[in-house]
C-alpha cells in the first residue's frame, strides 16, 4: 500500500507584546523557532498592550501571549486566553549582575512584586553593594528608579520596564533575562498552544452541537468565565451578537451565576427559575475532568414548552395504550344472569364474527369486549377503542378511517392513521354504535363488509384485518323503524349478540361486587380498613337500590364509602348516619323514599313538589338527593 503524504502540522501562532528591550534580547532565539512556530512580535505594554491582545482574540488570530514581567501579569489576569511569561531564574539574574559589575561596584535591583532574599547572601560573594526594591505599577517602578539615582547608583537591573525608566533617567540599565529564560519561555507557549487547540476543538465541537439545542445553554470554566454559550442562551440575555465567550457570568447576567455549584460542587436538578419574565426549568451542573472541578454548565428549560410536550406525550401514551387489561377472570359475579352472559361470551371469543353487546350504560360492556378480545386468537393485538358519541361527525370519520396531509383546515401533516389502521390484525371496540351519524355508519357497513378503508382525502383503498365489537345500551331495532339507524349495518354488526343483564337483575352480585370496589378504593387511600366487615351495616341498603347507573354507578358509591371511613380509626366509631349526606339515595330506599322499583315513586314525588310549589332544587334537598337523581327519578315516573 503506498504511503500517504504526511499532513504538516499547524503551527501555534504566538503574539509577544513587551517593550524593545525584551523584543531585542528575543529576537535571535524568535528566529531561531521560526520554524516551530508564527511568532508576531508586538512593542506594547499595559493597556496598549491589552487593547491590542483583546483585538487579536476577537479576529481568532493568535493561539497564546507571550510577555514578562508585571506586562506578562497584566495580560495573564486580564484576558481570557494562555499567556505565556518569561520568567526571571536565579542564573540569568546572576548573568546580569556580573555584566552590572563590570560597570559599577554599586547596582540597584528593581524587581516586579517582590525582592529577591536570596541575593543578600551571594552579594557579598560578587563584591557588590546591591540594594533591592519591588514595584507593581510604573510609578512605582519609576520612584524606585529615581530613589537609587539620588543615591548615586550608576547601574540598574531589572525587566524592560525598568530599563525603559532607567534609561529616561540618565542611568544605565540591564536586562535581568536571559535568552536561556526566553527559550523557556517559547517552549511554555508552545506547549500551551498546544493545550489551548484541544480546548479550542472541545469547544468548538461542543458550541456545534450547543447551536443546534432549542434549550438556552452555557459553560463556565473554574474562574466563572463563559466557556461555550448558544444563540438561544444568547437570545435569552438579550445580546444575540455581543461576544461573550470570556467574559465572567456573574458580569453578563447575576441572576444566572454558577458561584455555588462551583463553590459546593453539587448538580442542582429541574430547579423553577424566574427569568426574563418567564418561568423556566434550571439544571446547573459540574464540570469535572479526572475527579477536578473545572467549571459548571447551565441549561434553561422553556417551562411552558414542558408543559405543552408532557401533554403531548400523555396523549401518546394514551394513544399507544391499544393493549386490553380485562379477562374473564377478572369479572365478579356469581348470578344465574351474570354467569350466562359470561359463558356466551367465552363461547363467541372462540369466533373472530363480529358481536354486539347490548345493556344499560355502567353495566360492563367494554369490560366483556376487553375479556372476548383477551381470550380469542387476537390475545396480544391491538384493541382500541372508540366511544361513537364522544365526537362530532367530522371528526368521528377522520378518527376512524384517518385522513391524508390537506384533506382538511387542521389536518395533520403526513396524514393520519385512523383507528381502522390503529387495530389492524386486532380488534376494534365501538362503543355507543347508536349514537353514530347515518353518514358514517355507509361507510362503516362498506368497511365491515370489503375489510378495507380509504383515508379522508384520499383514494387508495387500505386493507384491514379487524375484528369489530360493538356495543349499545339504545333500542336499535326502534331506531331502525325511526331511520336513526341502518338495517343493513344493524345486520351487519348483530351477527353475535350478547345481552347483559343490569346490576338490578343481579342482587346476589351486589354485595361482593361492593366488596370488592371499596377495597380497592380503601387501598388507593392507604387505608387498611376491612371491606367487608365495614359494609356489614350498609348491606340491606345497597341490596335495596335500584342502581340505575349500575356497576359504574356503584364504583361512584364505593369511592364515596372509602372515603367516609377514611376519617375513623376503629370500627365500633364508624357514624353510618353520616354517610346519609354522602349517599342519600341508597338511604332513600330503605327509608321508604322513592325508588325505581317503588309502587308508590309517582305519587311521592308529585306530593313533595306540590309542597314545594313545583322547586325542584328544594324538593330534592327535602328529599335529601341531589338535583340530578330528582331529575332521573321524575323523567323514569315521566313526571313532567
Amino acid at each position: 500500500m503506498p504511503d500517504q503524504a504526511a499532513v504538516p502540522a499547524v503551527r501555534p501562532r504566538i503574539c509577544f507584546l513587551g517593550y524593545r528591550h525584551v523584543a531585542q534580547l528575543a529576537a535571535p532565539v524568535f528566529a531561531e523557532y521560526s520554524q516551530r512556530a508564527e511568532i508576531e512580535v508586538v512593542e506594547a505594554a499595559f493597556d496598549p498592550a491589552l487593547s491590542i491582545a483583546r483585538e487579536r482574540i476577537k479576529s481568532g488570530a493568535v493561539d497564546v501571549f507571550m510577555s514578562a514581567g508585571a506586562n506578562g501579569a497584566i495580560l495573564r489576569k486580564n484576558l481570557a486566553a494562555p499567556v505565556a511569561i518569561i520568567q526571571l531564574d536565579g542564573f540569568s539574574l546572576l548573568q546580569a549582575l556580573l555584566r552590572a559589575r563590570a560597570i559599577s561596584d554599586r547596582v540597584g535591583v528593581v524587581m516586579y512584586g517582590r525582592t529577591i532574599p536570596e541575593l543578600d547572601d551571594i552579594k557579598v560573594l560578587l563584591k557588590l553593594e546591591v540594594v533591592q526594591y519591588a514595584y507593581e505599577t510604573t510609578d512605582e517602578a519609576r520612584r524606585c528608579c529615581a530613589r537609587l539615582k539620588e543615591d548615586g547608583f550608576d547601574v540598574i537591573v531589572g525587566s524592560s520596564v525598568v530599563v525603559e525608566i532607567a534609561e529616561g533617567q540618565g542611568v544605565r540599565g540591564l536586562l535581568a533575562y536571559s535568552l536561556a529564560g526566553v527559550r523557556r519561555g517559547l517552549d511554555d507557549a508552545i506547549e500551551l498552544a498546544r493545550v489551548s487547540r484541544l480546548e479550542s476543538g472541545r469547544y468548538q465541537q461542543l458550541n456545534g452541537v450547543l447551536g443546534n439545542l432549542q434549550d438556552a445553554v452555557l459553560a463556565v470554566d473554574r474562574r466563572h468565565r463563559v466557556i461555550a454559550i448558544n444563540p438561544r442562551m444568547q437570545q435569552l440575555l438579550n445580546k444575540p451578537d455581543m461576544p461573550l465567550l470570556g467574559k465572567r457570568l456573574d458580569e453578563i447576567e447575576p441572576e444566572l451565576s454558577l458561584e455555588h455549584t462551583m463553590e459546593h460542587g453539587a448538580e442542582e436538578r429541574a430547579v423553577v427559575l424566574r427569568f426574563a419574565r418567564r418561568d423556566w426549568i434550571a439544571n446547573r451542573t459540574p464540570i469535572r475532568e479526572y475527579g477536578e472541578l473545572v467549571g459548571a454548565a447551565l441549561t434553561l428549560y422553556d417551562a411552558q414548552v414542558i408543559a405543552e410536550a408532557d401533554t403531548s406525550l400523555r396523549i401518546q401514551q394514551r394513544k399507544r395504550q391499544v393493549a386490553a387489561r380485562w379477562n374473564f377472570d377478572d369479572l365478579i359475579g356469581d348470578s344465574a344472569s351474570f354467569l350466562r352472559a359470561v359463558n356466551t361470551a367465552r363461547r363467541f371469543a372462540r369466533t373472530d364474527l363480529t358481536v354486539l353487546i347490548a345493556g344499560e350504560s355502567g353495566s360492563g360492556k367494554e369490560l366483556f369486549a376487553q375479556a372476548i378480545h383477551n381470550a380469542s386468537t387476537r390475545a396480544g393485538q391491538p384493541f382500541v377503542a372508540l366511544n361513537c358519541a364522544a365526537f362530532p361527525e367530522a371528526l368521528l370519520e377522520s378518527e376512524l378511517f384517518g385522513h391524508e396531509e390537506g384533506a382538511f383546515t387542521g389536518a395533520r401533516r403526513g396524514g393520519k392513521r385512523g383507528l381502522f389502521e390503529t387495530a389492524h390484525t386486532g380488534t376494534l371496540f365501538l362503543d355507543e354504535i347508536g349514537d353514530m351519524p347515518l353518514s358514517l355508519q355507509t361507510r362503516l357497513l362498506r368497511v365491515l363488509q370489503e375489510r378495507e378503508i380509504v383515508r379522508v382525502g384520499g383514494v387508495t383503498a387500505i386493507p384491514v384485518d379487524v375484528r369489530v365489537i360493538a356495543a349499545t345500551h339504545q333500542p336499535l331495532e326502534e331506531m331502525i323503524a325511526a331511520r336513526r339507524f341502518r338495517q343493513d349495518l344493524y345486520y351487519r354488526i348483530n351477527t353475535l349478540r350478547l345481552a347483559l343483564p343490569a346490576l338490578r337483575e343481579r342482587r346476589g352480585d351486589i354485595a361482593p361486587l361492593a366488596k370488592t370496589l371499596v377495597a380497592r378504593s380503601l387501598a388507593r387511600l392507604g387505608c387498611k380498613w376491612d371491606a367487608t366487615a365495614a359494609l356489614e351495616p350498609l348491606q340491606p341498603a345497597l341490596a335495596a337500590y335500584a342502581w340505575p347507573g349500575n356497576v359504574r354507578e356503584l364504583e361512584n358509591i364505593a369511592d364515596r364509602i372509602a372515603v367516609h371511613l377514611l376519617q375513623f380509626d376503629e370500627a365500633d366509631r364508624i357514624d353510618y348516619d353520616g354517610l346519609r349526606d354522602d349517599c342519600p339515595e341508597l338511604f332513600l330506599a330503605t327509608d321508604g323514599a322513592p325508588g325505581r322499583e317503588d309502587g308508590d315513586m309517582k305519587a311521592r314525588l308529585t306530593r313533595e313538589l306540590a309542597r314545594c310549589n313545583g322547586n325542584r332544587a328544594l324538593a330534592a334537598q327535602r328529599l335529601g338527593i341531589s338535583r340530578s337523581t330528582l331529575w332521573r327519578w321524575l323523567k323514569e315516573a315521566q313526571i313532567q
